[in-house]
């Protein structure tokens, strides 16, 4: 029986709303930086209508967890606790960085992936990931792993750990890239592309190889990832 999964993402300026139902995917995307409270139960409501199903219908809910902006990451962590909670649903989270690399290896079937979202403060939030297959059940996924850790950190930082990688090739993606003359003007070779930000879409497939491996969690174990150290939260409902 194929999975039914629904996923969401406030993290950033994008708004994304996404449905893995019978093998297909229903999708909306907009650019709603301020707008994200307003606009994401309304967009959940209309892909769940296109179907033709209720929350009751599904196998799990999946969220961006971050890193991302400090409200728009809460946003996405307090909607998906309301509805987990009262639909009694599990929770996928998924790294919004990991995100835009299955973008980039539906897209491109990039292997390699440089990701960065601009962080604001002249930083950027960065990890390098390696595209590993890993087949379920008959299906093949992208099992993503790091090969430098999500971080949070100054363009000169990023570039010094790239070239101490100069050997490996891999494709740019995220709004950090073209934020900073730093990378414009690096001796480092940048593959860059058309995907800045990260979308629900390319959570699903994440989402369905955690589901299989059991990688989910209740909605009161909801752990949003900020990176910056500095930045304080209110925890969530529910949370010590």
């Amino acid at each position: 029986m194929k999975e039914i999964l629904l996923a969401l993402d406030t993290a950033t300026e994008a708004c994304s709303v996404a449905l893995y139902y019978n093998g297909d995917v229903l999708a909306q995307d907009e650019l709603s930086p301020k707008a994200h409270t307003r606009r994401i139960l309304p967009m959940v409501d209309a892909v769940l209508a296109e179907a033709g199903i209720g929350l009751n219908r599904l196998d799990a809910l999946v969220f961006g967890r971050g890193p991302g902006s400090f409200t728009g990451v809460r946003i996405g962590c307090g909607i998906v606790q309301g509805l987990a909670l009262g639909a009694d649903l599990p929770v996928i989270a998924v790294s919004n960085l990991t995100a835009m690399a299955q973008a980039a290896y539906q897209r491109f079937d990039s292997h390699a992936v440089f990701a960065a979202i601009d962080a604001r403060m002249g930083e950027v939030y960065f990890s390098a990931l390696a595209y590993r297959p890993c087949r379920i059940d008959g299906e093949d996924y992208a099992d993503w792993q790091l090969s430098l850790e999500e971080q949070v950190a100054a363009p000169e930082s990023v570039l010094r750990q790239l070239a101490e990688r100069s050997s490996q090739s891999a494709v740019c993606v995220g709004t950090g890239w073209g934020a900073y003359p730093q990378f414009e003007q690096a001796n480092v070779p940048l593959t860059k592309c058309d995907i800045l930000l990260p979308s629900a879409r390319y959570m699903l497939p994440l989402a369905r190889l955690g589901l299989k491996q059991k990688r989910y969690c209740s909605a009161l174990e909801i752990e949003p990832v900020y990176l910056r150290n500095q930045v304080t939260w209110k925890k969530l409902p529910g949370r010590e």
